[in-house]
């Protein structure tokens, strides 16, 4: 079988040879990156691509340079999410901003996974996470109307204690939910709103959250950019450790 040939620019090659060493440690936080000379001459190629492809990486704040001194690995390094259903704000921690609540028709996965009915609506509720003040994700999280309405939940309010308290008191207590992980393109919004940088991809993460007897109550969609982040999962020893 022919194998597909790297047609991306030379520069994007050599972004993303580097972008992998950041990421697994080979170029550890602060180390100084070679010359730009030193660099085209191992990478095989002019001055100027090796520009363009730390011009890319400084975009995405993978590099920083130090005028006088040369180009750095960025001393931060991925920030860590992990796979929580909530995330309770707290002063210089995690912080939520409500950019609307409506009751729709969902999308058709999101009907699919709350097992609906036809014309069985939701309330959708749409978010922008925050971390120190900074964008780190997207969120559109849908409800069973016939679930959460006349609660705190179809309200054009935040909700203090999160959806999982709401449920919780709902009578449907979160059991366990279940993600799908895959990465596309941004749409404009996405770009925007997280701040991203030109050609990122997007993690997008599809959960199903289920209360007792596995009956689900929650899905949402969650869109982080996918150069700064990464997602942490751990296996708790029952199930029930998930619950609020």
């Amino acid at each position: 079988m022919a194998r597909r040939v790297d047609s991306r620019p030379r520069h994007q090659q050599v972004a993303a040879d580097l972008r992998a060493q950041i990421m697994s440690g080979v170029l550890p936080a602060g180390a100084q990156l070679p010359s730009t000379s030193q660099l085209a001459e191992q990478y095989g190629c002019a001055p100027a691509t090796i520009q363009g492809a730390m011009k890319l990486l400084k975009d995405e704040r993978f590099l920083e340079g130090q005028p006088g001194k040369g180009v750095f690995v960025r001393q931060r390094q991925p920030f860590t999410v992990t796979a929580t259903a909530y995330k309770a704000p707290a002063s210089g921690g995690y912080s939520y901003d409500l950019l609307h609540v409506s009751e729709t028709e969902p999308p058709a996965d999101v009907a699919q996974a709350l097992a609906l009915g036809e014309g069985e609506r939701c309330v959708e509720r749409h978010r922008l996470l925050l971390h120190a003040g900074d964008p780190i994700e997207l969120s559109w999280s849908y409800y069973p109307l016939a679930i959460v309405a006349g609660s705190p939940l179809a309200g054009r309010a935040k909700v203090k204690g999160g959806a999982p308290k709401v449920l919780a008191d709902l009578g449907f207590p979160q059991r366990a939910f279940v993600d799908r992980i895959s990465v596309r393109q941004p749409r404009t919004e996405e770009v925007v709103m997280l701040d991203l940088p030109a050609d990122v991809p997007v993690i997008r993460q599809f959960r199903v959250i289920h209360s007792d007897d596995e009956r689900p109550v929650e899905a949402s969609i969650l869109i982080k950019g996918g150069h700064l982040f990464e997602v942490l999962y751990q296996q708790p020893a029952h199930p029930a450790m998930l619950s609020p």
